[in-house]
Order: structure tokens, then sequence, then C-alpha cells
């Protein structure tokens, strides 16, 4: 499937997880895509696991929190391939400290980066060409707790992602009119490596519950794949069972440090 021939991808945090099954798809269906995040070797496997797709897979290090660094790799993406097609603004962080009571501020401020401050900042670069081109799409792999915020997100978490939620709103009332997609994923608990920084660390009977990486893909790429003439704004994923999570509350609640 080369559906995507031609078209020019980023996704951002393309090492583990999500953003490397969306890397992957989109490879598979026949894009050029750059992955980028600040760890070398979790990339470098992304790109060994493309080798078999129709697209190619590069990539890039880069320090998320750092809007030096985003812009100078923006402006090089501009100069070597006239930008991306598809932005995916995926990397993500969580704080271990759930707490507003115990919460630092320098954790506070590392989780705001990460999840606004640098999607911002790199989406901001990127949209010139886009709109010159009149077509483009940006997307936000967001979460759950921008729409029902809490203690197991915890308050920066759930702050962040809210925010990114305003921001894509926002942006997208003033691009659309250009040919430019905005959209907004908000997957529940997806089994990645993130959940490791919870207080509570899921156990494997649990994680088996939950939604995988390629799940949240499938549901980026339908709304990638729709004519342009149409747009999904927002996409709500969860798991089809439930599961109990009191516990995993009273922790987030009790861990101070």
């Amino acid at each position: 499937m080369s559906v995507l021939a031609g078209k020019k991808a980023l996704v951002t945090g393309g090492g583990t997880g999500i953003g490397r099954a969306i890397a992957l798809d989109l490879s598979d269906a026949g894009a050029t895509v750059t992955v980028c995040g600040r760890r070398k070797d979790p990339l470098e496997e992304t790109v060994r696991l493309s080798a078999e797709k129709a697209g190619s897979v590069d990539a890039t290090t880069c320090d998320l929190m750092d809007p030096d660094a985003i812009e100078e790799f923006a402006q090089t993406l501009i100069k070597r391939q006239q930008g991306v097609d598809i932005l995916v603004n995926n990397a993500g962080f969580s704080s271990k400290i759930r707490n507003p009571l115990y919460i630092s501020a320098e954790e506070w401020r590392q989780v705001m980066d990460v999840n606004t401050l640098g999607p911002a900042m790199l989406t901001r670069t990127l949209l010139g060409p886009m709109i010159e081109r009149g077509h483009g799409h940006v997307l936000m792999i967001s979460s759950m707790a921008a729409i029902s915020p809490g203690p197991l997100s915890g308050v920066a978490y759930s702050s962040a992602k809210s925010a990114s939620r305003a921001y894509m709103e926002t942006i997208s009332a003033q691009i659309r009119g250009h040919g430019v997609r905005c959209t907004s994923i908000f997957p529940g608990e997806v089994d990645t490596p993130i959940l490791d920084n919870r207080p509570l660390v899921p156990n494997a009977e649990v994680r088996s519950l939950m939604m995988q990486p390629e799940d949240i893909s499938a549901a980026v790429m339908m709304a990638i794949l729709l004519p342009h003439r149409a747009n999904v704004s927002e996409i709500a994923i969860t798991a089809t069972v439930p599961r109990n999570m009191s516990a995993d509350v009273k922790a987030s609640l009790e861990r101070k440090e």
C-alpha cells in the first residue's frame, strides 16, 4: 500500500510505543518519515523495523524541551525537504509525582515543556510551508487526561494535555481555511513505556486489558487517510473492558517523592 507515496511526515517520540507504531504505519503506507526524540538507540530501532516498508524512515535526535534545538531541527527539515506534509506531535512526559501538594516546580516545568511548549514551537515553524502549499495535517497525541483530568494522570500531566487540546482548537480555527487539517487523539490507557513512570507500575495482567500502540496508530491513520476535504477534529479512544483503578489512584495520591 503506497497511498502516502510522496508525502513527508515527522513523528516526535518515534523511538517507542505509540510514536513507533505511527511511524511504521506511515512508512507502510509509502510516506517518507522522520522520527525524532532524545535517545538515539530506540530511534534507530524504529528505522531498522521499517526496512521492509514501502516508504522510508530516518532518525534525528532532538531535545523537545529545548526551543532553540526544536527551531534548528525544524529549519533543517524545511531546507532539506520543504518541511513536512504530516506532523505528529506524539512525544509525551508524565511526572512521577501526581499529587498537587507534593509536585516540584522543576517536574511541573518538564511536563509542560514536553507536552505543550515543544509541540507549539515545532508546529509554529513547520506550519509556514503547509500554509503556503494549502495542504497539510497536524496531529496531536493527547490523552483522555485532557477530557477527564484526575489524580491517576496527575495534576501536571492533566493540565498539560488540557492545554494541548486548547492549543489545537485555537490553531485549527486559524489554519483550516488554508487547507491544513488539525486532529487531536485522546487515548486512554495504552501499554507503553510511559506507564513505568507511575507510582504503581501496572503488572502484566493489568496491561493485558489496555490498548496497544497499534490501536492508537490505527485511529491516526484513519484520520490521515480521509479525503482532504474531510477532517476529524478529535478522537477519544478507550479500552473495551474497564478495570478497577482504585489502587492506582491511591498510590498516586500517596507518593511524595
